[in-house]
Protein backbone atom coordinates (compact mmCIF):
# COMPACT_ATOMS: atom_id res chain seq x y z
CA UNK A 1 0.00 0.00 0.00
CA UNK A 2 0.98 3.63 -0.51
CA UNK A 3 1.22 6.15 1.93
CA UNK A 4 -1.70 7.84 0.91
CA UNK A 5 -3.46 4.15 0.64
CA UNK A 6 -2.60 3.45 3.58
CA UNK A 7 -4.13 6.97 5.09
CA UNK A 8 -7.62 6.51 3.54
CA UNK A 9 -7.70 2.83 4.59
CA UNK A 10 -6.76 3.98 8.42
CA UNK A 11 -9.34 6.26 8.14
CA UNK A 12 -12.15 4.51 6.88
CA UNK A 13 -11.26 1.86 9.41
CA UNK A 14 -11.33 4.36 12.25
CA UNK A 15 -14.66 5.86 10.67
CA UNK A 16 -16.13 2.26 10.32
CA UNK A 17 -15.23 0.87 14.05
CA UNK A 18 -16.34 3.85 15.70
CA UNK A 19 -19.85 3.12 13.82
CA UNK A 20 -20.06 0.18 14.34
CA UNK A 21 -19.19 0.38 17.93
CA UNK A 22 -21.71 2.93 18.46
CA UNK A 23 -24.39 0.92 17.09
CA UNK A 24 -23.48 -1.64 19.48
CA UNK A 25 -24.04 1.25 22.30
CA UNK A 26 -26.70 1.95 20.68
CA UNK A 27 -28.04 -1.39 20.17
CA UNK A 28 -27.65 -2.72 23.85
CA UNK A 29 -29.50 0.64 25.35
CA UNK A 30 -32.41 0.31 23.75
CA UNK A 31 -32.11 -3.82 24.68
CA UNK A 32 -31.70 -2.47 28.58
CA UNK A 33 -34.91 0.14 28.24
CA UNK A 34 -37.26 -2.35 26.55
CA UNK A 35 -35.95 -5.22 28.90
CA UNK A 36 -36.85 -2.71 31.68
CA UNK A 37 -39.51 -1.56 30.57
CA UNK A 38 -40.94 -5.38 30.39
CA UNK A 39 -39.96 -5.97 33.67
CA UNK A 40 -41.07 -2.74 35.41
CA UNK A 41 -37.53 -1.79 36.44
CA UNK A 42 -37.16 1.96 34.80
CA UNK A 43 -33.79 2.59 33.72
CA UNK A 44 -33.61 6.52 33.13
CA UNK A 45 -30.14 6.40 31.63
CA UNK A 46 -30.52 4.59 28.83
CA UNK A 47 -32.87 6.81 26.73
CA UNK A 48 -29.81 9.58 27.38
CA UNK A 49 -27.25 6.66 26.39
CA UNK A 50 -28.81 6.01 22.89
CA UNK A 51 -29.23 9.80 22.11
CA UNK A 52 -25.27 9.60 22.54
CA UNK A 53 -24.44 6.26 20.85
CA UNK A 54 -26.74 7.82 17.97
CA UNK A 55 -24.71 10.74 17.78
CA UNK A 56 -21.47 9.14 17.53
CA UNK A 57 -22.45 6.85 15.50
CA UNK A 58 -23.58 10.05 12.65
CA UNK A 59 -20.33 11.47 13.41
CA UNK A 60 -18.61 8.36 12.57
CA UNK A 61 -20.91 7.39 9.33
CA UNK A 62 -21.43 10.81 7.93
CA UNK A 63 -17.48 10.73 6.95
CA UNK A 64 -18.07 7.09 5.16
CA UNK A 65 -21.61 8.09 3.73
CA UNK A 66 -19.91 10.63 1.55
CA UNK A 67 -16.89 8.21 0.45
CA UNK A 68 -19.85 5.49 -0.74
CA UNK A 69 -22.26 8.52 -1.93
CA UNK A 70 -24.74 7.06 0.40
CA UNK A 71 -25.37 10.84 1.86
CA UNK A 72 -28.29 12.76 -0.35
CA UNK A 73 -26.68 13.63 -4.22
CA UNK A 74 -28.74 14.76 -7.08
CA UNK A 75 -25.94 13.00 -9.71
CA UNK A 76 -28.77 12.09 -12.30
CA UNK A 77 -28.52 15.49 -14.25
CA UNK A 78 -24.57 16.52 -13.47
CA UNK A 79 -23.81 12.42 -14.54
CA UNK A 80 -25.62 12.87 -18.03
CA UNK A 81 -23.29 16.22 -19.14
CA UNK A 82 -21.28 15.88 -21.99
CA UNK A 83 -17.26 15.55 -21.25
CA UNK A 84 -15.14 16.24 -18.63
CA UNK A 85 -18.13 18.30 -17.19
CA UNK A 86 -19.23 15.48 -14.21
CA UNK A 87 -16.01 15.23 -13.39
CA UNK A 88 -15.43 18.96 -12.94
CA UNK A 89 -18.76 19.40 -10.85
CA UNK A 90 -17.75 16.50 -8.53
CA UNK A 91 -14.51 18.13 -7.88
CA UNK A 92 -16.47 21.39 -7.08
CA UNK A 93 -18.73 19.58 -4.60
CA UNK A 94 -15.56 17.57 -2.88
CA UNK A 95 -13.88 21.20 -2.58
CA UNK A 96 -17.23 22.78 -1.42
CA UNK A 97 -17.70 19.80 1.21
CA UNK A 98 -13.73 20.27 2.41
CA UNK A 99 -14.29 23.95 2.50
CA UNK A 100 -17.33 24.16 4.18
CA UNK A 101 -16.20 21.62 7.15
CA UNK A 102 -12.71 23.28 6.95
CA UNK A 103 -14.77 26.71 7.91
CA UNK A 104 -17.13 25.22 10.74
CA UNK A 105 -14.23 23.32 12.44
CA UNK A 106 -13.73 26.21 14.74
CA UNK A 107 -17.06 27.04 15.49
CA UNK A 108 -17.49 23.46 16.21
CA UNK A 109 -14.91 23.34 18.80
CA UNK A 110 -15.98 26.46 20.66
CA UNK A 111 -19.43 24.58 20.91
CA UNK A 112 -17.72 21.52 22.08
CA UNK A 113 -15.95 23.65 24.83
CA UNK A 114 -18.89 24.99 25.63
CA UNK A 115 -20.01 21.89 26.97
CA UNK A 116 -17.43 21.20 29.49
CA UNK A 117 -19.78 23.64 31.50
CA UNK A 118 -22.35 21.14 31.39
CA UNK A 119 -23.53 17.46 33.02
CA UNK A 120 -25.78 15.64 30.87
CA UNK A 121 -29.18 15.21 33.26
CA UNK A 122 -28.90 11.33 33.65
CA UNK A 123 -25.44 10.12 33.02
CA UNK A 124 -24.12 13.36 34.48
CA UNK A 125 -21.49 13.24 31.37
CA UNK A 126 -19.45 16.42 30.80
CA UNK A 127 -21.55 17.64 27.37
CA UNK A 128 -18.38 18.17 25.68
CA UNK A 129 -18.28 14.10 25.43
CA UNK A 130 -21.33 14.36 23.62
CA UNK A 131 -20.75 18.20 22.12
CA UNK A 132 -17.83 16.72 19.99
CA UNK A 133 -19.50 14.66 17.99
CA UNK A 134 -20.53 17.95 15.70
CA UNK A 135 -16.64 17.94 15.48
CA UNK A 136 -15.94 14.46 14.69
CA UNK A 137 -18.24 14.75 11.86
CA UNK A 138 -17.39 17.74 10.45
CA UNK A 139 -13.02 15.87 10.78
CA UNK A 140 -14.69 12.68 8.86
CA UNK A 141 -16.15 14.88 5.54
CA UNK A 142 -13.54 17.31 6.13
CA UNK A 143 -10.87 14.21 5.71
CA UNK A 144 -13.07 12.64 3.45
CA UNK A 145 -13.47 14.95 0.91
CA UNK A 146 -10.09 16.31 0.61
CA UNK A 147 -8.85 12.97 0.22
CA UNK A 148 -11.58 12.49 -2.84
CA UNK A 149 -10.03 16.50 -4.01
CA UNK A 150 -6.21 15.18 -3.88
CA UNK A 151 -7.01 11.76 -5.59
CA UNK A 152 -8.96 13.34 -8.30
CA UNK A 153 -6.25 16.04 -8.37
CA UNK A 154 -3.82 13.64 -8.65
CA UNK A 155 -5.81 11.45 -11.22
CA UNK A 156 -5.99 8.18 -8.84
CA UNK A 157 -9.43 8.63 -8.89
CA UNK A 158 -12.18 9.63 -10.65
CA UNK A 159 -14.51 11.15 -8.12
CA UNK A 160 -17.10 8.54 -8.02
CA UNK A 161 -18.16 7.29 -4.33
CA UNK A 162 -16.27 4.50 -3.44
CA UNK A 163 -18.32 1.36 -2.29
CA UNK A 164 -17.16 -0.32 0.92
CA UNK A 165 -15.95 -3.37 -0.52
CA UNK A 166 -13.99 -1.57 -2.93
CA UNK A 167 -11.85 -0.80 0.63
CA UNK A 168 -11.12 -3.75 1.56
Amino acid sequence: MKPPDTIIHLVTRLAQWGTGLSFAVLIVAVLVQVTGRLTGIAFVWTEELTRYALLFMVAFGAGLSFRSGDLVNVDVICESLPGRAPWSLRLIAALATSGLALYLLPHAWRYTSIGSMQTSPALGLRMDFVHVTVFLLLVFLLVFAALRVLGMVTGKENGLPVKPEEDL
